[in-house]
């Protein structure tokens, strides 16, 4: 009963058809990242506390222990980005491991535990706090919100300066930045709002908060814009694609709840899915945002 527009755009973006299950064997896959210059995908094992990799077409271990790493992207050096829940913190880690925290209070208070990741062209990285991971010893370690909220913060890496950006978000999740930068989106995936939204981004500040989507029961937990400008998100067994318009264009089906996803490969073109347990992936004729010039 889903009101889907212009599907024959979004059937002209699938090249194959054919999903491809790269890896099985996490717990809970979640914040693929691709490293352009190293041919390389990054993506979490939260629970199991470990990072893995993609090279070559081999899958091996990135980081063990991660310190319970979840989202992850990169900067425009391509150094990786990453949420940690263990650390309560952002990480960057360059070609040769080596990690330096980015943050990890807001006013002398301890972050919540930094959930996914996106950075702008002029450097500033932009994440959200939610709290699940310090709400059991799951997927991080327990302890407590110090702050008192669960914002979206926009964090200046050369004068460390943390800005809240966004403040009237329950558990906010997933995010990612538009092709031009003009939009902002975000996932709330509150027990009772299982939301997408868009914000104009306007001198660095989102503002005019719209919803594209109610998931509920499912949730929009990760997603990437291609380079036209259309988001790919998670949603529940599935992944829904939304024009710029906000209008739903199609969906593909995947054999497992998913958590989020990346475009990669050489030209860009491949999408790469965590889903619980596994790593798929699927062949476009569409590329992801980041690899369009």
């Amino acid at each position: 009963n889903e009101d889907v527009k212009n599907t024959d755009v979004f059937n002209s973006f699938i090249k194959f058809n054919i999903l491809k299950t790269i890896y099985t064997g996490t717990l809970w896959a979640e914040g693929p990242a691709f490293i352009p210059h190293l041919n390389t995908l990054v993506w979490s094992d939260i629970p199991n506390n470990r990072m893995l990799k993609l090279k070559d077409g081999k899958v091996s271990e990135f980081k063990n222990p991660s310190n319970y790493c979840n989202g992850n992207t990169i900067d425009n050096d391509e150094n990786l980005i990453s949420c940690s829940h263990g650390g309560r913190c952002l990480y960057k880690t360059d070609d040769n491991l080596n990690t330096v925290i980015l943050t990890d209070n807001f006013k002398g208070k301890k972050l919540n535990s930094p959930n996914d990741v996106c950075v702008k062209s002029d450097d500033t990285i932009w994440f959200t706090d939610p709290p699940y991971g310090i709400i059991s010893d799951y997927e991080g370690y327990k302890g407590n919100q110090e702050y008192g909220a669960c914002y979206v913060f926009c964090l200046d890496p050369k004068t460390n300066n943390l800005d809240v950006v966004i403040d009237d978000l329950d558990r906010p999740n997933g995010i990612t930045l538009s092709p031009d930068e003009k939009k902002l989106y975000v996932a709330d995936t509150a027990e009772n709002l299982r939301h997408l939204y868009s914000f104009d981004l306007i001198n660095n500040r989102p503002s005019n908060k719209k919803l594209i989507y109610d998931f509920k029961p499912f949730f929009s937990d990760g997603f990437r814009c291609d380079k036209d400008g259309n988001v790919w998100t998670s949603a529940g067994k599935a992944i829904k694609c939304f024009n710029p318009q906000n209008e739903l264009i199609g969906q593909l089906i995947i054999p497992e709840l998913v958590s989020n996803l990346e475009f990669g490969g050489v030209e860009g073109n491949i999408l790469y899915i965590t889903a619980t347990t596994s790593l798929y992936s699927i062949e476009l004729n569409q590329q992801g945002a980041r690899f369009y010039e």
